[in-house]
């Protein structure tokens, strides 16, 4: 471990004994969410992303370390495994560089290389290099023998010789390899005759790019589109005598003075390494695609999962659509489902006043505070009904209820799933959705748990990436977003529940069927009368549960059960009951998280006690506020340049974030047109969910594509300035390359610009 714990730490910038420890408590079978929040002490400190890294970083190099000593067995029953040798493998930190150093050893089908030995011909080899000034058809009369039968033959299987340790060599095809990766430029064009077909993809017809500058969501576009036969891609390395040199130098070739050898270095160039570091640098852009890819996936997923919730409010939900009616559904404070039904305003039946007063009807007899309006087909025309019926509300004396648009991603795939037919057994599918819309109005994490995340909408070219690695990111995001937050133990359901820290999918339905038999918990302790939750699963979990209006005032905070002796210790000192501590700021403020630590809890965890007394059960996420849509905004055409409009964040991509302003189709904010600062992620500068002001700077009515700026001060149609703050791209010798340069620099725009919809 001692090594590993180094090498992280090292990664990291951090102690290696916080390392150690966090491996250890990982080994011990604690969880990311518990050891970050409850064993500072421990980790000193270290968050969520460190645990996860640490934990993934520590699953590679153990694998490395295994496959290390399964290579060191296998060279040494070969009787080859030198003291050089085992060092070079024992030092090794990547599994490329391991694989490269038994190439030499690996077992492999007989090739040609091979057979050229067996008939004597790597003595001719060796002559070769040692007099490169003699004459090659000369030297090998003397070695035609069966199978090799002229100077043709024989020179070939010289040849193959050569090429054969120029591909096992490690050290030349690491160094091969880097270069090409650091010097070569991506190339794609069009399929003939795919043209119009292959529309989408346009902006790389007549494409090349350095490997080294390519972004994430690029290469995944450009590896989709080979991937859809319309276009082709070309690795191009760069100049071939950089590579023949390396050959050369390495093997102290004189191919200067003989012709045979230049042409052998060559043909190994292009028919071996060429080839092998292709087949590399290929799989290098793939997986620093996806890791991009991922990135955005996870941080927009965190930040859905996080949105503002609208908190315990009477809810009614429109699910829109036009020839299928308008599913609604009305939910009370707590989700309890209180009434179903389907109008039908809109065409073919436009039965519009029919539906107002039905819905009015629902409004006043459930006392409704928020409308929540699905954002798909009929959004908007269903918001003009929204607003209709909130209307008539107020002169009749009631509240008028607040209309909201709602992200309605992966509603109709939890109405359809197993979780919702357990949910609501007798409820029509079209109906479940509606529901889903409400409840996540009331608090999105709740609703959203039951949904695969993959199936939220949160980033780009899901299907193009590791499916494995993408369930496990988006799954890991959920766990820490669900635990950040915490969960009422008398009211989560099953789906919510198994994303606590130490909670399986047989732990929660256990929970919730102790729930419904004994009735709501009184208080944490009585965790330990759930079928199969033990000790550890009870260390883990009970600090994120919490019971409000229980027996222990702080089993509704995120103090753990193990610390209630701190707080007790501080009531004793204090003067103060448990009860009179909570909230009293004036008392907590003056407290030295020093004077209550011990060997068991240190000024990190007092510290965090004492705040969460201070704020017990604080929610982590924003006041929920909601964008107010212009009137008489409601289609894309309704839009002139230079209008500024408020709207909500529905997805940031590597390039820009797309933004609702009503009209059925979001609007793109590239990067360039963020801030007047230069920015690098938009993550930055938005978030999706967040409400924000744009200015419309193009429309395309008959494409519906729409081009915003968050710098309200862009005057439409004028050229963006460049961002302050980005460093200049790197000068190319030659036409060709500045062309080159000039599409590199206006790929990004023009991928966001494609995926908006202009120039399709």
């Amino acid at each position: 471990m001692t090594f590993i714990a180094r090498t992280i730490a090292e990664e990291l910038g951090i102690k290696e004994s916080q390392v150690a420890a966090a491996l250890t408590l990982l080994a011990e079978g604690n969880t990311v969410p518990f050891i970050s929040r409850y064993r500072k002490e421990a980790t000193g400190g270290l968050d969520d992303a460190q645990l996860r890294h640490i934990d993934e970083r520590n699953t590679y190099l153990v694998e490395l370390a295994e496959r290390k000593e399964a290579i060191l067995e296998a060279i040494d029953e070969q009787g080859k495994l030198t003291d050089e040798l085992r060092a070079q493998i024992m030092a090794t930190d990547t599994k490329a560089r391991l694989e490269d150093l038994y190439l030499p050893f690996k077992k492999r089908r007989k090739t040609k290389a091979d057979i050229a030995r067996e008939a004597g011909i790597e003595s001719l080899t060796d002559a070769l290099i040692d007099d490169p000034t003699a004459a090659p058809e000369q030297l090998a009369e003397r070695h035609i023998t069966e199978g090799f039968t002229d100077t043709k033959a024989v020179l070939d299987g010289a040849r193959a010789i050569l090429i054969d340790r120029f591909a096992l060599d490690a050290d030349l095809v690491g160094e091969v390899r880097e270069t090409m990766y650091k010097a070569g430029t991506m190339r794609a064009s069009v399929v003939e005759g795919k043209e119009h077909e292959g529309a989408k993809f346009k902006d790389y017809f007549d494409f090349n790019e350095d490997f080294t500058t390519l972004p994430s969501h690029r290469i995944l576009a450009l590896l989709r589109g080979e991937k859809e036969g319309m276009l082709t891609l070309d690795l191009d390395p760069g100049d071939d005598s950089t590579y023949e040199a390396m050959i050369a130098q390495r093997f102290n070739l004189d191919t200067k003075a003989s012709s045979w050898l230049a042409q052998a270095v060559r043909w190994g160039w292009r028919t071996k390494l060429l080839v092998s570091s292709g087949l590399d640098t290929r799989m290098r852009l793939k997986e620093k695609a996806e890791e991009g890819a991922l990135d955005i996936f996870a941080t927009n997923l965190r930040d859905v999962l996080l949105a503002a919730p609208a908190g315990q409010r009477a809810t009614l939900a429109l699910d829109p659509g036009y020839r299928n009616g308008v599913k609604c559904a009305v939910v009370d404070s707590t989700g309890k489902v209180l009434a179903t039904t389907i109008v039908y305003p809109h065409q073919p039946k436009n039965q519009w006043q029919q539906a107002v007063s039905e819905l009015a009807t629902l409004v006043a007899t459930h006392g409704v505070e928020l409308i929540a309006i699905g954002n798909g087909t009929a959004s908007r025309e269903s918001e003009k009904l929204a607003g209709e019926v909130a209307d008539l509300i107020a002169p009749a004396g009631g509240a008028r209820p607040t209309p909201v648009v709602v992200s309605e991603s992966g509603a109709s795939v939890y109405s359809a799933s197993e979780i919702a037919a357990k949910e609501f057994p007798d409820m029509d599918v079209s109906l479940r959705s509606a529901v889903s819309i409400a409840r996540r109005l009331q608090d999105p994490l709740a609703e959203l748990v039951k949904v695969d995340p993959k199936s939220i909408g949160v980033g780009q070219y899901q299907h193009d990436v590791n499916q494995t690695a993408l369930a496990k990111t988006l799954d890991d995001v959920v766990e820490d977003a669900v635990n950040a937050v915490g969960v009422d133990l008398n009211t989560a359901s099953v789906p919510l529940l198994e994303r606590v820290a130490g909670i399986s999918n047989t732990l929660a339905k256990n929970i919730v069927a102790y729930r419904d038999e004994h009735g709501s918990f009184a208080n944490r302790k009585q965790l330990g009368k759930v079928p199969r939750l033990g000790p550890k699963a009870f260390e883990q979990c009970a600090g994120f549960l919490r019971i409000n209006g229980g027996d222990h005032p702080l089993d509704a905070s995120a103090v753990h059960p193990e610390a209630y002796p701190v707080v007790e210790r501080i009531a004793a000192t204090t003067g103060f009951a448990v009860d009179q501590l909570i909230g009293n700021t004036r008392v907590l403020e003056k407290l030295a998280p020093s004077d209550f630590a011990d060997d068991t809890f240190g000024v990190p965890t007092v510290t965090d006690i004492i705040a969460e007394l201070d704020k017990p059960g604080r929610d982590p996420r924003p006041e929920f506020k909601t964008a107010t849509f212009k009137e008489g905004v409601n289609k894309v055409s309704d839009l002139t340049p230079g209008m500024i409009l408020e709207g909500t964040v529905t997805n940031v991509a590597a390039f820009g974030a797309f933004v609702d302003v009503g009209v059925h189709q979001d609007g793109l904010v590239h990067v360039s047109a963020m801030s007047h600062q230069f920015v690098k992620d938009p993550h930055e500068v938005v978030r999706s969910g967040q409400v924000v002001k744009v200015k419309v700077m193009e429309v395309d009515t008959e494409r519906q594509r729409i081009g915003l700026s968050l710098r309200l001060d862009d005057e439409p149609g004028a050229t963006n300035k460049p961002q302050r703050g980005g460093s200049a791209p790197k000068k190319q010798a030659g036409k060709k390359k500045q062309g080159n340069r000039r599409q590199a620099e206006s790929g990004s725009m023009a991928d966001a610009l494609r995926k908006a919809g202009f120039g399709q």
